[in-house]
């Protein structure tokens, strides 16, 4: 068993009041061999069923869990679940929170992990935000689930692909545009006549229009990183990092 290494995690550095815990793993420490070599979390990708609960459960002592978090068995939709009423994984994109000791979660490998936390510390959230995700609402899905002025959330934009290395068809552009028109410059054109999308600034982008003002996190590239992150479009068959908030 390999030993537990501290760079294994990321704490969001974001003004959070006290109560609110909030991590995000790297592929870094964990025991799963090639190709999800290091920490994979997710049980739905072909890797040893074993090494997954060795990891998560590294990962409990690490982070000092309270509980077990509330997998999801994510669909690229805009469900929004009650973490503390789950029992089981469902099929959801985001999973929401009062309960003190009950992390929410949501597992990435090129998508874009979104925590969120009121300023007073009673509501907690985590959405998968990839594209699909993000052109469906899935954020406006998750903040309205948290039944907070928007104006009192804080956002943190965990590790997602970066705007250099995310490639993407005109379908995917007008899609956004369809959504907000003004989001022209999160595109630039790709050498190969297609489009790179800044996965980061499309998220700010819906979280200011819903009235979310403090966005904090972002600035990561998976594809670039093979040594912190993994990364699907890299490599396919892959392991996944999960991104956990929780109120103490």
């Amino acid at each position: 068993m390999s030993e537990w290494r501290s760079e294994s995690l990321i704490v969001p550095d974001w003004p959070a009041p006290v109560r609110v815990r909030a991590i995000s793993t790297t592929r870094r420490g964990g025991i799963s061999a090639p190709p999800y070599h290091g920490f994979n979390l997710a049980e739905h990708v072909g890797d040893d069923p074993a090494c997954v609960t060795e990891n998560r459960r590294q990962l409990a002592v690490q982070a000092r869990l309270p509980a077990d978090p509330a997998w999801l068995e994510q669909v690229h939709g805009t469900d929004v679940v009650a973490a503390e009423t789950m029992d089981c994984p469902v099929a959801a994109d985001a999973a929401w929170t009062r309960a003190p000791g009950r992390p929410c979660v949501v597992m990435t490998a090129d998508c874009l992990p979104v925590l969120l936390c009121d300023r007073a510390g009673t509501v907690v959230a985590a959405a998968h935000g990839g594209w699909r995700g993000l052109v469906g609402g899935v954020i406006g899905a998750t903040v309205a689930r948290m039944a907070t002025p928007p104006t009192e959330l804080l956002a943190w934009l965990g590790p997602a692909i970066g705007p250099t290395a995310f490639e993407v068809g005109e379908e995917v552009r007008s899609a956004f545009l369809a959504l907000d028109s003004g989001c022209g410059d999160c595109f630039q054109p790709s050498p190969a006549g297609r489009w790179l999308a800044d996965l980061y600034q499309l998220a700010r982008r819906q979280l200011q229009s819903l009235g979310v003002p403090a966005v904090y996190g972002g600035g990561w590239c998976t594809f670039s990183e093979p040594e912190r992150f993994f990364s699907y479009r890299r490599e396919g068959r892959t392991g996944r990092m999960a991104s956990l908030i929780w109120l103490v």
